[in-house]
């Protein structure tokens, strides 16, 4: 018992006991540090709530603002093709004062001639083929020919 004691009491033992308990403290603080690292603070918490709360309020509002100026740049657009549109048909207005350009468009469109001129109309053949498909309008009553020609004038605007 006497060398029992004595080994308790010894200086290696002590030693290494010591050292046992100091890598037990240590290994306990250890876990101890990395369990409070791993948790969410109530300051992070409180922040990714905020932010959170941040992105859906600000959602809407930027998504309409975003809609807003590509409605802005299709009006915009729109605008453009509308001023360019104005400038032909001014264009066209002048032309149509000028009173060779309405005489030459008189001539081509309602084949008029001058007097003493002779005019020559040439058919072409493909034309011929489309005319005579027409014939069939022809043998409808004139008023049908007339409704068609307004659906069609009704249709060619749209």
């Amino acid at each position: 018992m006497a060398v029992k004691d004595r080994d308790r009491f010894s200086t290696a033992t002590r030693i290494r006991l010591l050292g046992e308990q100091t890598a037990a403290r240590v290994y306990r603080s250890q876990t101890k540090r990395q369990a409070r690292r791993s948790r969410l603070t109530g300051r992070a918490a409180l922040l990714a709530l905020v932010l959170c709360s941040m992105v859906v309020a600000l959602a809407y509002p930027i998504r309409q603002y975003v809609s807003q100026r590509a409605e802005i740049a299709d009006m915009r657009r729109q605008k453009e093709e509308a001023a360019e549109r104005v400038e032909e048909l001014r264009d066209t207005k002048a032309r149509w004062q000028d009173d060779a350009y309405a005489e030459q468009q008189i001539r081509r469109r309602l084949h008029y001639v001058m007097p003493g001129e002779t005019g020559y109309i040439v058919v072409d053949p493909d034309a011929a083929k489309q005319s005579r498909a027409d014939v069939a309008e022809a043998d409808r009553p004139w008023y049908s020919n007339i409704w068609d020609g307004i659906d069609k004038a009704d249709a060619s605007d749209q």
